[in-house]
């Protein structure tokens, strides 16, 4: 879809739907609406609506439907694949405002929530009343739940819980056309008809813009701790990683980072690390109903770990000790981007392929003159790979556009997928070619055409141009 202008009458019908204050227009009002977190990107929409309800989300939707106006759903703008990136121009549709937890059934072990509310205000208020929502993507203090469900979006306790479609029962969604469908609720089975919920999830906005959720809860497990374990090779993290599940260990979270992570991310924080020399490091963590349960794994974990030539072991119990051994995991991410233009990669392979990836991205980086760090969830298999240059000459975007393809390559050659929790976005449109047959992208067209004819919404995402 070309990029589209809005004419007078359309700025003024779009105006008296969501209300004067909350239709942006100045450009200093959309500067924040141009961006997400991906890169340095920057997509100027015509307007950022800010609607309160379900039926001002409909009635926007069916007058831009019918003038073939672009729609970009927007929630906290956390993605890091481009996926809320206005390309075509048009209304930046902001779910902000929807920003109630309607309630919290501590019964049916329910929470049901609007579109805007931010992942961790939700993660506060269930806690609060003893219950848990397990998903925790990085950005979670700032991320929304309809940004979450459409992007499917993980993070480190997925290697124990899984990713957010695992949690959400059922969703309020609202169609191209304006129609709105409830597809679940607080029913546990449901087998009545195509399952709509599961076709939404990870949909990133383009079939259907998601306003309230149903979410599945659990009881808070009262007991947790962390450890971290450095090694001197990536073969050794690896092994032991390996090791930790063929004994039996349920690991809450499993994280890998590597050296150039570490250096990287304490030097940022200001603080040391013990064995800087270490190639690799594992942050494992446990939780469970009572304190002999946690001890008896985490005890386990160490044994296994020094088993593997771990060079320590370092332990954590108390809330204050366990945040300072994610500190320097979560702080990797802003400490590359502070060095300049980087280009992000989401990679997942089998576990067993994590050593070779990771010396792939080594390899394939270093011929390209750029430095690579690689860390994430090793449970998973899913590493995030951050690449740059050093130095002040400027880095050309077709340098990376290279580079990153012949990454993609290798992680699909390895049995693994372009993205696992990032989603496809604009990053990983083009190498969807490589992983997916033309039966599977045909598919996908025809899904998209079907519910969303005038391709007005989130245009220029995820689904590659046939060729």
């Amino acid at each position: 879809m070309e990029r589209r202008e809005l004419s007078a009458s359309e700025i003024a019908a779009l105006a008296e739907i969501v209300g004067v204050p909350h239709l942006l227009m100045a450009k200093d009002d959309l500067q924040p609406y141009a961006h997400d977190w991906t890169e340095d990107f920057v997509h100027y929409p015509e307007a950022a609506a800010k609607p309160k309800t379900t039926d001002e989300v409909s009635r926007l939707l069916a007058f831009c439907n019918e003038r073939r106006i672009p729609v970009t759903p927007q929630g906290g703008r956390t993605g890091l694949s481009g996926g809320a990136l206005p390309l075509a121009g048009g209304v930046a549709l902001s779910l902000e405002r929807m920003n109630a937890i309607l309630e919290i059934d501590t019964d049916n072990f329910v929470a049901i929530a609007e579109a805007g509310v931010v992942t961790q205000t939700l993660h506060e208020a269930v806690e609060a009343v003893g219950l848990y929502y397990p998903p925790d993507p990085a950005s979670r203090g700032s991320c929304m739940i309809g940004g979450n469900i459409a992007e499917n979006a993980g993070g480190p306790h997925a290697a124990k819980y899984g990713v957010t479609g695992r949690w959400v029962m059922g969703v309020e969604a609202v169609f191209a056309d304006g129609g709105v469908a409830v597809t679940g609720g607080k029913t546990r089975k449901d087998v009545a008809g195509y399952d709509l919920t599961s076709l939404l999830l990870g949909s990133e906005g383009t079939l259907g813009i998601v306003t309230k959720a149903w979410l599945r809860l659990i009881p808070k497990p009262p007991y947790w701790a962390t450890l971290v374990a450095p090694f001197p090779t990536l073969e050794d993290a690896a092994r032991c990683m390996l090791e930790l599940h063929r004994r039996g260990l349920v690991l809450s979270a499993c994280e890998f980072v590597d050296k150039p992570s570490i250096d990287l991310s304490s030097k940022k924080k200001g603080v040391g690390v013990p064995f800087p020399e270490a190639e690799a490091r594992l942050l494992l963590e446990f939780d469970g109903p009572s304190e002999a349960e946690v001890e008896r794994d985490v005890t386990l974990a160490g044994e296994i770990a020094l088993e593997c030539r771990a060079l320590d072991v370092v332990l954590a119990t108390d809330e204050a000790k366990r945040r300072v051994l994610w500190d320097v995991r979560r702080g990797i991410a802003e400490a590359v981007h502070e060095l300049g233009v980087s280009a992000e990669l989401d990679l997942a392979v089998p576990r067993t392929e994590l050593v070779p990836l990771v010396t792939a991205i080594r390899r394939i980086s270093g011929a390209a003159g750029l430095k690579s760090v690689a860390f994430g969830h090793a449970a998973d298999g899913n590493l995030h790979v951050h690449l740059w240059r050093e130095g002040k000459d400027p880095v050309k975007r077709t340098l990376f556009e290279k580079t990153t393809t012949e990454i993609y390559s290798e992680a699909v050659r390895l049995g693994g997928t372009v993205t696992g929790e990032h989603g496809v976005g604009i990053t990983s449109k083009d190498v969807l070619l490589l992983y997916r047959p033309p039966a599977f992208l045909a598919a996908m067209r025809a899904i998209k055409q079907a519910l969303d004819p005038n391709g007005i919404l989130n245009p220029g995402k995820v689904i590659p141009a046939p060729g």
